[in-house]
C-alpha cells in the first residue's frame, strides 16, 4: 500500500471509531510508530482536526466528516458476501437493520459498481442447516446485544435440552459468539449466581428490563481466552438413550461437548476431546445406554479399561 492510500485509510479508520491507538494503526498497516506519527502530522497539516492524547490515542474533532467514500470493486463484492451471511446467520431484526445500512452503502456506489453488485447477488448463496433462533422471536440477537451495550439485565425463558423444562432466568450478558452452527450467549445468571452458556435457539422469550447490571464483567474476549484450548483435539461422536440425558447434562461440558441432535429415542452427541482415556472412563458410567460412533480408538480404550477393571476385581 502506497503512502497516499495508507493515509486515506487511516483517516477513514479515525472516523469509524471514537479513539484509535497509534499501536493499532502500526499493526494494521505494518508500519513503525514513527511512521504513524508522521502520517498524523501530514493529516493535521492538510487541515484535518485531529486530537491526540498521550497514552490514549487519536480522535477527530466532533462534526468533521469525509466526502462520500468511493469503494473499489473488491470492496463492493465483499458487501454482498457479508449481506448473504447476515441474511442466514442473524435474527430478522438484525438482518433488517443491516439491509437498511446496505441501502445507504449502495447509494454511494458508482453505476459500474452497482451493476457489479446486482450481478454478484445472483452468484452467492449461504445454506444453513440449523435454526439459529426460536422461530417465534424476531429480535433475540438484537436484545442480547442491546443488553450488553446498555448494561441492562435481560429476562429470558429458556428451554433445556434434556428435560424440556422451561425456566425463567434473569441474566447479565457478557457477549455472543457463533460456533458449530449455533449462536451462544455467555451471561451471568442471577438464578444460578454463576456464568452460563445459553444457546439462542432455546431462548423461548426475551425482554430487556430497566434493571442495571449488578457487577462489572470481563469482556467476552477475556472470558473465552480463559477457556482451555488444546493443540490435538479429536472428534468424538456417541449416541445415548434420551432418558440418560438428565444425569450427564452438566458433566458433558467438562469433556468437550459441542452439539447434540435427537434421533428418535436417542441423542447423538458430538465432542472435541483432548483426552480420550478420560472420556472413555466417563462414558463407562452410562455405557449400557450408549454406543460409540467414532473414533474406533475410543472403543478400543473402553474395552481395555473394562478388562483392567475386570482383572482387578477378579471377575471372569
Amino acid at each position: 500500500m502506497n503512502r497516499f492510500d495508507r493515509i486515506t485509510a487511516i483517516l477513514i479508520q479515525l472516523q469509524s471509531r471514537k479513539i484509535v491507538k497509534a499501536q493499532d494503526l502500526a499493526e494494521r498497516f505494518e508500519i513503525s510508530l514513527r511512521t504513524v506519527y508522521r502520517d498524523m502530522n501530514t493529516l493535521a497539516e492538510a487541515g484535518v482536526p485531529i486530537i491526540g492524547e498521550a497514552g490514549i490515542g487519536y480522535s477527530i474533532m466532533e462534526g468533521y466528516r469525509l466526502p462520500p467514500v468511493m469503494f473499489t470493486k473488491e470492496e463492493a463484492r465483499t458487501f454482498i458476501t457479508a449481506e448473504k451471511l447476515m441474511e442466514k446467520f442473524t435474527d430478522p431484526s438484525t438482518k433488517s437493520h443491516y439491509q437498511s445500512a446496505m441501502f445507504k452503502v449502495k447509494a454511494v456506489l458508482k453505476s459500474t459498481e452497482k451493476d457489479l453488485v446486482e450481478d454478484m447477488e445472483q452468484h452467492i448463496e449461504i445454506r444453513q442447516r440449523y435454526t439459529l433462533f426460536n422461530p417465534t422471536l424476531n429480535n433475540t440477537l438484537e436484545i442480547l446485544l442491546k443488553s450488553v451495550a446498555e448494561k441492562k439485565v435481560a429476562r429470558i425463558h429458556y428451554q433445556t435440552f434434556a428435560s424440556e423444562e422451561i425456566t425463567e432466568r434473569t441474566i447479565e450478558p457478557v457477549g455472543v459468539y457463533h460456533e458449530n452452527n449455533y449462536w451462544y450467549a455467555i451471561a451471568y445468571c442471577l438464578l444460578r449466581n454463576s456464568y452460563r452458556n445459553f444457546r439462542t435457539d432455546r431462548i423461548i422469550a426475551i425482554e430487556l428490563t430497566e434493571k442495571t447490571f449488578s457487577q462489572k464483567h470481563a469482556s467476552l474476549k477475556e472470558y473465552l481466552a480463559n477457556v482451555p484450548t488444546y493443540d490435538k483435539l479429536e472428534t468424538v461422536v456417541i449416541k445415548v438413550e434420551r432418558h440418560v440425558m438428565p444425569y450427564i447434562q452438566n458433566q458433558k461440558y467438562y469433556y468437550g461437548f459441542i452439539s447434540e441432535k435427537r434421533q428418535g429415542d436417542k441423542v447423538e452427541m458430538t465432542f472435541l476431546s483432548a483426552y480420550l482415556d478420560a472420556f472413555s472412563r466417563w462414558f463407562m458410567m452410562f455405557a449400557e445406554y450408549g454406543e460409540i460412533i467414532q473414533p474406533a480408538s475410543l472403543t478400543e480404550l473402553l474395552k481395555q479399561n473394562i478388562c483392567k477393571i475386570s482383572n482387578h476385581l477378579n471377575i471372569s
